[in-house]
């Protein structure tokens, strides 16, 4: 049997094409199995990650719930005092006088300014807009905080 036998040359060649396919298939499984093992590991990440943010998010939610049942408390106490008489609300009029006071007549004491009392209506009306503005200061606020917060988680 000599080197240049075609059959020996043939099997050297197969041999070789098997050591290199051989070699191929297992980097190819070992390459599969690593990506599956960071693939996993990742997913992992994630899901922690989600997962606090989902706390973040709940906890944010609650802090919101509390801020509006006290502020509803307070806006109800407005609301009774105001449909009570209890606390009257009044703004600022500009009033032109007619009649000119003397020069020597005394100078009046306290408060000065020309206040005009709000309906009762008007009054609820502006307790209702005020109300809906701070829900939605206090909604944007909260939103605000949790989106630096869940920023931060990377």
């Amino acid at each position: 049997m000599s080197m240049f036998n075609p059959y020996f040359l043939l099997a050297v060649v197969f041999a070789i094409l098997g050591s290199f396919g051989g070699g191929y298939w297992k980097g190819l499984n070992d390459e599969e199995a690593r990506q599956q093992a960071e693939v996993a590991r990742l997913n992992t990440e994630a899901r922690e990650t989600e997962q606090r943010m989902a706390e973040v998010a709940q906890t944010y939610a609650k802090t919101l719930r509390k801020a509006n049942n006290v502020a509803k408390v307070k806006e109800d106490k407005l609301r009774t005092d105001l449909a009570s008489g209890e606390r009257r609300l009044f703004i600022p009029v500009k009033a032109e006088c007619p009649v000119q006071a003397t020069a020597d007549a005394p100078a009046p004491s306290g408060d000065t300014e020309t206040r005009a009392e709000l309906d009762g209506r008007v009054a609820q009306a502006l307790v209702d807009l005020t109300s809906r503005g701070d829900q939605a200061i206090r909604s944007l606020n909260a939103c605000i905080d949790q989106y630096e917060k869940m920023r931060s988680f990377k």
